[in-house]
């Protein structure tokens, strides 16, 4: 572990106190990791907020320590985050983020426990080649499964797309470039023939970095678009049910403690 402040976080070893978290929850949107500082976490502390990356400490109600941190979107402001939590120390992370689904019985408003990612992203290429799998830790993933049951929360487990861009790469054309390339035209149908369940854009790289680095992965997401019928983001649903996904990780630290 490293006492200097990393460039990325701006915090080091020696702001993370005593006993220091081992565990991270990364969110994408810094008011998520917000909500969770201040709805779970005792004498919350803001570690930073540099470049938007917003990090907060402090403990759950059975005293353990928790780091809730903030990636940013996509995999190479995920990459960055990652390498400089592991260096400080952090062994588990689970991210929490939203998704959309490609399934008809995935609906929105639910939440989708990735196992696994087809990882269609750059930065994982230099972290490992394309072929190495993109696999989430099984013991992480199943705690996550028995926490949603706990909770009575509505989850799929299943391999999820994890891709670069949020318009063309999830065959989105109501945009900037309704266009597309040939490459990605009918690539949602063909993800869905394949049993994939959703789209994001994080944790195939997440997962491949855990792998090389060796600490253990998970994510789980809200689902706030059913692409099955539109391409519209459902804000109601990810209002309504957002806290879902943050309760059942929390309850997985809880399990774990």
């Amino acid at each position: 572990m490293t006492s200097k402040r990393l460039y990325h976080l701006g915090f080091g070893r020696d702001d993370l106190g005593t006993v220091p978290p081992t565990i991270a929850l990364l969110s994408g949107d810094p008011e998520r990791s917000h909500f969770i500082a201040k709805t779970y976490l005792q004498g919350d502390r803001l570690l930073s907020a540099n470049r938007g990356l917003n990090s907060y400490i402090g403990n759950l109600a059975n005293g353990r320590s928790l780091l809730a941190a903030t990636s940013g979107m996509g995999a190479p402001s995920l990459s960055i985050v990652v390498n400089e939590l592991v260096q400080l120390g952090i062994r588990q992370i689970i991210r929490i983020g939203t998704c959309g689904s490609i399934q008809d019985y995935v609906p929105a408003g639910s939440i989708v426990i990735s196992q696994a990612a087809l990882c269609r992203q750059g930065a994982a290429n230099d972290i490992a080649p394309v072929e190495y799998p993109a696999a989430a830790d099984p013991f992480l993933t199943v705690a996550l499964v028995q926490a949603a049951r706990e909770l009575g929360v509505e989850y799929h487990l299943g391999i999820t797309a994890s891709v670069d861009t949020f318009y063309e790469g999830q065959e989105r054309v109501d945009s900037a470039n309704p266009h597309l390339m040939r490459s990605l035209q009918g690539i949602t149908a063909e993800y869905r023939r394949l049993n994939i369940l959703n789209y994001e854009m994080e944790s195939g790289t997440l997962f491949k970095m855990a792998g090389v680095y060796n600490f253990a992965a998970a994510c789980i997401c809200t689902v706030v678009a059913q692409r099955t019928s539109s391409e519209e983001i459902l804000l109601k649903q990810q209002e309504d049910s957002g806290g879902n996904a943050i309760a059942v990780a929390i309850r997985v630290i809880e399990n774990l403690a």
